[in-house]
């Protein structure tokens, strides 16, 4: 995966559009099309010490996460990427799709406060990389400039 030209082309879609949900809408639509193996592609804003479904490609999710609780609430409480090969073996694991396997969580910040995660869960184990993280970090990059 080119994550440099994926992380290009959502600044092309995203530069001067000031709605959030618009931006997060093409970023997970970017992600479910250019990322081969996976089940689910989206957001969850932070409101309130819960994390709170948003834009999103894949099956019907949980709505609310508590900060704490799953990969998602443990990249928050940690405020760090959460990069799980095999989410059957990940302590506290919240099963909104037992079809997943495996899932990357990556902390967005938004003038140093954490805004939310970016989630990608695959049907694989091991799908995700550390090139595959290096990569996500650039695209979430752009999502936290023009969030």
């Amino acid at each position: 995966m080119n994550y440099e030209l994926l992380a290009e082309q959502l600044s092309a879609l995203t530069r001067g559009v000031p709605h959030e949900i618009a931006n997060l809408s093409n970023a997970a639509a970017l992600l479910w099309q250019e990322l081969d193996g996976i089940n689910w592609a989206g957001f969850y804003k932070l409101e309130n010490q819960t994390l709170v479904l948003y834009p999103f490609q894949g099956r019907p999710a949980c709505i609310e996460i508590p900060v704490g609780k799953g990969v998602c609430g443990a990249a928050v409480a940690r405020d760090r990427i959460q990069l799980v090969k095999n989410v059957h073996e990940f302590p506290g694991h919240i099963a909104c799709d037992a079809a997943s396997n495996s899932e990357i969580v990556l902390p967005i910040h938004v003038d140093g406060k954490i805004w939310g995660v970016l989630d990608i869960d695959s049907p694989f184990i091991g799908r995700f990389t550390e090139d595959d993280q290096h990569g996500l970090e650039k695209f979430v990059k752009v999502l936290e400039e023009v969030l």
